[in-house]
């Protein structure tokens, strides 16, 4: 059984959406201001990694009612000020806490 390769750019918005069950406009404002990881090509086909970032985001957006201003901000400081293994555990507690949201609990926080 081969290793999964997560750097490898795989899931569409929309899968990534129904993973965290959010919306693809959502994702989509999220990328339009910069606060999604950067695609060159025209498929933007994201990565395991880059979901971990993307619900980071989006749990900073709709639970903690950061602008993305303040997103940037923080993303920028977790980017030049932690270490890779560092960043993946600290993604990997804020996913734990996302974990113990329901997506009923998000989708209400969303449509205020």
């Amino acid at each position: 059984m081969a290793l999964l390769n997560n750097n490898k750019d795989i899931l569409p918005l929309s899968s990534i959406a129904e993973l965290l069950t959010a919306k693809v406009r959502t994702l989509k404002m999220y990328e339009d201001k910069g606060l999604l990881p950067q695609k060159k090509d025209s498929k933007k086909l994201y990565s395991i990694s880059d979901v971990k970032i993307i619900s980071f985001v989006h749990y900073l957006a709709s639970v903690k009612k950061i602008n993305a201003n303040g997103i940037k901000y923080i993303r920028e400081m977790l980017d030049n000020n932690m270490d890779e293994k560092n960043k993946d555990d600290f993604l990997s507690l804020v996913e734990e806490k996302m974990e113990k949201l329901s997506g009923g609990d998000i989708k209400d926080i969303e449509n205020i």
